[in-house]
């Protein structure tokens, strides 16, 4: 059987009628006390704005007439009790978006998605975690670990709603709307044996001829980047990517490693660590970064809060020198 042909100017669809939710809203208060004068009492109107309101939402749907008016009150029509469960479907969800987005407001709800890199993990991740969970207890916060650049490939995608991320590596960063933490200060960890040990604060130059344990097997973008701008290269005997197996490395005395200062609170004992000196220049500066042009939401705003506080908390202290 062929299709039958839809007429010149119509839809295959009934068109949706223009309805104000104070229209629904007047009516359901009018069919709920079958009265325009006690609909108007609970509303706090006249019966004649009653009556208008009524009077334009039957102009809306075609003319419908949704109440038989009666000596005393008025009483449905076939038409209005079709429309009630309509409008109470229409008011409750608006209702539920209110209760949600007055949740998100007051932090009863929501959720912050975030990242970190590896050594914002030492501290300056877990003292924010305790402090936002006492108080926002009903906020979902789910954390993802990664190198600078991952973490932003994931905030700019959406998978992310704020990454802790640092300039270590060089990673541009002008696309992202950056909210300075900290600047971290940098210490070369030493074995307790190590001539320099006790001696304090340290030029790396003065350890050009140890071996070192990186991340990486090259300097560049790392921070062993403070060594090439001191004047030499470092000679990375050992490429170990954990933090906790470098202090093993070196408690060993397979050679030093650099440490910054959100790290430094970890160490063990049997390794000593040592300010290094870098004309002043900080080893890196941390950010909380979001995605420029993207409102944040509310419990995200409140996380970056809490994060700044515990950032001011730990700064760039001084760690245990020999």
């Amino acid at each position: 059987m062929a299709d039958m042909p839809i007429p010149h100017g119509s839809s295959p669809r009934a068109a949706l009628p223009e309805l104000s939710t104070v229209w629904l809203r007047v009516f359901l208060e009018v069919a709920r006390h079958g009265s325009f004068t006690v609909a108007a009492r609970t509303l706090g109107w006249t019966q004649s704005a009653v009556s208008r309101q009524i009077a334009s939402l039957e102009s809306a749907l075609d003319g419908a007439q949704l109440f038989d008016r009666l000596p005393r009150g008025v009483r449905l029509t076939e038409a209005g009790r079709v429309l009630v469960p309509y409008a109470e479907a229409v008011t409750e969800s608006l209702h539920g978006a209110g209760r949600e987005l007055a949740a998100l407001r007051e932090l009863a709800g929501g959720r912050v998605r975030f990242g970190a890199f590896a050594t914002a993990d030492a501290a300056l991740v877990p003292r924010t975690l305790a402090a936002f969970r006492d108080r926002h207890p009903d906020v979902r916060l789910s954390r993802e670990e990664g190198l600078t650049p991952r973490l932003l490939d994931r905030l700019t995608s959406g998978h992310l709603d704020l990454a802790i991320v640092s300039t270590t590596g060089r990673t541009p960063l002008d696309a992202y709307e950056l909210h300075h933490l900290l600047d971290e200060s940098l210490y070369v960890a030493v074995p307790a044996s190590h001539r320099l040990a006790g001696q304090g604060p340290v030029l790396l130059a003065q350890l050009a001829d140890c071996d070192w344990i990186s991340g990486s097997p090259r300097p560049e973008s790392t921070l062993l980047d403070a060594a090439l701008r001191q004047g030499f290269r470092p000679r990375i005997a050992h490429v170990v990517g954990e933090w906790t197996a470098k202090q093993g490395y070196v408690a060993a005395g397979l050679g030093v490693t650099l440490v910054p200062a959100l790290a430094a609170d970890s160490v063990r004992p049997d390794v000593v660590l040592l300010p290094v000196l870098d004309e002043g220049t900080p080893a890196r500066a941390v950010y909380a970064a979001t995605v420029r042009g993207r409102s944040p939401s509310a419990a995200t705003k409140a996380f970056l809060g809490v994060l700044a506080e515990e950032a001011r908390g730990i700064g760039s202290s001084a760690a245990p020198v020999a």
